[in-house]
């Protein structure tokens, strides 16, 4: 299964405007929600290992390799910049590349890991897939972009925050790889959320206060008001516009969407536990991939949590994670608690 950065119900409701000036966007919608079904629909095995367990190698450099398909559909593409090699005029290809490094750079150097699998792994991306596809998405070896039809939504390479959340879904691939179903599958992308918020918050050098807390801005041309796709601090409030209605993301438990789209609503109900991890980032205060990302990415990496695991369980872990390198009387470890039960997760 490809993990998508943009979810079907957004697509799927840009696919029915009814506005003949909106033709070649309500076009876009439609012929990439068919390109992304097929791909859901499509038998997937993960070629990472699940938990393959800690490894004692040192760290090197990036690898990466930035392909163009030249608007096709076939992959890898061509070849087009390697590891040092010169900037192209393609300003795709240098975001892709510069967001790989970035992404690289934190899971390096905030947590000690060796790129996506602990392992020094190459960092493999496509730019320009498709004809005006409006997604981006990572399928179990590389990351792929799409250019975005130009009404609606820009080249997917423009959002650091995109280019993060694609590839921490590696990361949760070759540790927890939670299935990608119902809260499970709200947590992975949740998860992915998270460590594409820090990408771009420690590449901007921001602390928790200062960080806008939006995954995919950028995205977005001038004509949608919105700002983003998801917004942590604020689920439900990322945008609200004529043509692609208002962002339905729940908060809290209060709000918990039961559906059978969308996998069961993860990029719905990933709200809730967005929310969790910004306020643990508030209260705790900083740079939020210190304390708060070392707590999730304990929790991701330490080989306890399920397959299956629900928001619950996720709570639990997290707090435990919070006490095994901060103590149980520590400010981060009440933090963690507080966060889960302002969402309603726990009591």
């Amino acid at each position: 299964m490809r993990h998508l950065i943009v979810p079907p119900y957004l697509l799927r409701h840009l696919s029915t405007i009814d506005d003949p000036a909106m033709a070649p966007a309500v076009d876009a919608a439609r012929l990439s929600l068919s390109l992304d079904d097929t791909f859901r629909n499509q038998r997937w095995e993960p070629t990472a290992p699940a938990r393959p367990g800690a490894r004692a190698r040192s760290i090197e450099p990036p690898d990466r390799r930035i392909s163009d398909a030249r608007n096709t559909e076939d992959l890898p593409g061509v070849l087009v910049r390697s590891e040092g090699d010169d900037p192209t005029a393609d300003v795709a290809a240098t975001e892709a590349y510069d967001g790989f490094g970035h992404t690289h750079a934190l899971f390096a150097e905030a947590f000690g890991r060796a790129s996506i699998d602990d392992d020094n792994l190459p960092l493999l991306g496509t730019v320009h897939f498709g004809s005006a596809y409006d997604n981006a998405f990572w399928d179990g070896d590389r990351m792929v972009f799409g250019d975005g039809d130009g009404m609606v939504f820009t080249r997917f390479t423009a959002s650091l925050s995109v280019i993060g959340h694609e590839l921490a879904h590696g990361v949760t691939q070759y540790t927890a790889n939670l299935t990608y179903e119902g809260q499970s599958g709200a947590l992975n992308e949740s998860i992915s959320d998270v460590f594409g918020a820090l990408v771009e918050q420690r590449a901007l050098g921001q602390t928790a206060s200062e960080a806008s807390w939006l995954i995919g801005e950028g995205l977005f041309t001038d004509q949608v008001q919105g700002r983003a796709l998801r917004s942590m601090s604020a689920p439900g409030t990322a945008y609200d516009d004529d043509v692609l209605g208002t962002d339905p993301q729940p908060d809290s438990m209060d709000g918990y969407i039961e559906t059978t789209e969308d996998n069961g609503g993860v990029h719905l109900n990933s709200g809730i536990p967005n929310r969790a991890f910004h306020l643990v980032a508030a209260a705790i205060g900083g740079p939020a991939w210190e304390a708060p990302g070392q707590i999730w990415y304990d929790t991701v990496t330490r080989g306890t949590l399920p397959t299956s695991c629900d928001f619950v369980r996720f709570a639990t872990e997290t707090a435990d994670a919070a006490a095994a390198r901060f103590g149980a009387d520590s400010t981060e470890h009440s933090a963690v608690l507080s966060a889960w039960t302002t969402v309603g997760v726990t009591k």
